[in-house]
């Protein structure tokens, strides 16, 4: 009986250890200027920070036809193992980009 309290217990901490990291993960908005392009992806440059963005899901391996380095972009998506995965890129015009 004891055993299965101990586990339970444990059970229940690693669920609300992992509720910030699952709100951390939804709906992320970032704007700022592109660094560099390559098929699938950008490099965004916001406020003091750096994010490789993975566009595969909305361009497939088009983006260099779309996003140019210096690009004003905004992005909304979510992190999923170091990289941003974008559901949407609007340039400064306010056009979407790949859709």
């Amino acid at each position: 009986m004891k055993l299965t309290a101990t586990r339970f217990l444990f059970v229940g901490v690693v669920i609300l250890a992992s509720v910030p990291a699952i709100a951390q993960n939804q709906g992320n908005s970032f704007s700022g200027r592109v660094q560099r392009v390559w098929e699938d992806g950008f490099r965004l440059n916001t406020s003091g920070r750096s994010i490789a963005v993975d566009t595969y899901d909305i361009c497939g391996d088009n983006t260099t036809r779309y996003i140019s380095a210096g690009d004003q972009v905004t992005i909304t998506g979510e992190f999923e193992v170091g990289e941003f995965d974008a559901f949407s890129v609007t340039k400064a015009n306010g056009k979407s980009v790949c859709q």
